[in-house]
């Protein structure tokens, strides 16, 4: 096991990078391939209303999702700099405690969206029958969000450990569920929106079975929780995790407000937006793997103090980063005709869409990438309030304004071109930030827990340094 904690701290980064991030995703993009068909299974009941709902909660489960995505950015930074210390027991207790909140959180959160999905819905921009839709849709799923924390948070613990193939299939089984399960009670049930929306919850229960299992069975579990212990770690945790929630809850603020953009343009902008949300993660799913698979290299090589790994491991991202946008856009390109066909768009605004997204804005998705490494290294260097501000800007000022233009100027496709401009803008002073955060670093060993301390003002956290 010890191998396993200290694989990190030497050897080639931009392998571990790329091993990494390439088996996270492989689960990853399990999910979001089934979230791909549910919108071909939905489109295929020939009903563009169906479409539009998935579409609006799509933007409301992005919002409750990132809670979780946060809760689980925490209790991964907390063990990867445990690891790195060499302090296997603080690395448990802090898996331990990291799990109760995000259970005990998640839950407050749940209740009190699930009161106000209706206005939610109205918010981005639903109403009508379409609205009803997003409503039952929603209402069926959101209950699931402490489930679906648990396996977050465990994946979160296997990637700390370096475990990278055990993470993978945590995310794998819940697609593998919900891939079966999809087709019985869409179709075969004839359940239509209620039936993926059920698949779905069963999938996040697979999510968290298989998450926990080898964190129990490889890495010792969890510890004896207590009240005390628990309310000790509550500092550190919201150190990281509130800052990191705050940060998640940018994006979907942003999509949210893209999404009532577009609904000006009517239901088929709105579908057509829909079907590039569930094509992006698909296409670039490693890229969204990338922040969690650095953030564990970036935690252990900046806990041992080794500040020059730490800069390497960043610039390596950075690097494969560039080369998947490239693949990607390229292979988008040459498919967008097949994408439009699989989903039966022929011509009008929604096809538009599809391939102006298959087209330069696939190219402009290298600076989302950039914001995401620049994020986990924030979170892991002791800087999340960082990851924060970049986030928002880039969700508020690097949203709203060049959305209003792009729809003033290009209609529908205008609010993509936006989006997507206003992503470089940010990408580049996430970059930017990040290397002077390196810089400023110090190389001794010592001088990182104290960094990291300081935005805390929580010296018990690394008071086992050894």
């Amino acid at each position: 096991m010890a191998s396993e904690q200290a694989k990190f701290l030497e050897g080639n980064l931009l392998r571990h990078v790329t091993v990494m991030s390439l088996t996270a995703s492989i689960g990853l993009v399990a999910i979001f391939i089934v979230d791909f068909v549910d919108m071909i299974f939905i489109s295929m009941l020939g009903k563009a209303e169906l479409a539009a709902a998935v579409g609006y909660a799509g933007a409301i489960l992005f919002f409750t999702s990132s809670f979780s995505i946060g809760m689980s950015i925490a209790g991964g930074a907390l063990v990867a700099q445990a690891l790195g210390e060499g302090d296997e027991d603080k690395a448990r207790h802090r898996a331990t405690s990291s799990m109760i909140w995000g259970i005990i959180f998640g839950t407050v959160f749940v209740a009190i969206v699930w009161v106000y999905v209706p206005e939610l819905t109205g918010l981005v921009g639903a109403s009508g029958e379409t609205q009803a839709l997003a409503t039952g849709y929603l209402r069926i799923i959101i209950p699931s969000l402490p489930v679906l924390m648990v396996g977050m948070v465990g994946s979160a613990i296997l990637r700390a450990h370096g475990d990278a193939s055990r993470a993978m299939y945590v995310t794998l089984w819940g697609g593998v569920v919900n891939a079966v399960l999809d087709p019985i009670l869409i179709f075969g049930l004839d359940l239509e929106l209620t039936g993926a929306a059920l698949a779905s919850v069963a999938a996040r229960f697979a999510i968290a079975i298989a998450a926990l299992i080898p964190v129990i069975r490889i890495y010792g579990g969890f510890a004896k929780p207590s009240v005390q212990g628990i309310v000790e770690d509550a500092r550190p945790i919201v150190t990281i995790a509130f800052p990191a929630i705050l940060t998640q809850l940018a994006t979907p603020v942003g999509q949210a407000y893209v999404t009532r953009s577009m609904a000006e343009f009517g239901e088929e902008a709105v579908a057509g937006m829909a079907i590039v949300g569930r094509l992006t993660p698909v296409a670039f799913g490693v890229l969204f793997a990338l922040s969690g698979a650095v953030g564990p290299i970036i935690g252990q090589n900046y806990g041992a103090g080794k500040n020059d790994r730490v800069k390497g491991a960043y610039r390596d991202a950075l690097i494969f980063t560039a080369v998947v946008t490239v693949v990607v856009a390229a292979v988008l390109f040459a498919l967008r005709g097949p994408i439009a066909w699989l989903f039966q768009i022929d011509g009008g605004v929604a096809e538009e869409l599809v391939f102006l997204f298959c087209g330069p804005l696939a190219l402009l998705w290298f600076f989302n990438g950039m914001i995401f490494v620049s994020n986990a290294a924030f979170n892991n260097l002791g800087h999340p309030f960082y990851s924060t501000w970049i986030n928002w800007g880039r969700h508020t000022l690097g949203t709203i304004p060049p959305v209003i233009a792009g729809a003033a100027l290009f209609g529908a496709p205008g609010v993509l071109i936006g989006q997507a401009l206003g992503g470089v803008v940010f990408g580049l002073l996430g970059g930017w930030l990040t290397n002077r955060v390196i810089a400023s670093s110090s190389s001794s060993e010592a001088e990182a827990p104290k960094t990291f301390a300081r935005q805390g003002r929580q010296h018990s956290l690394f008071h086992h340094r050894r």
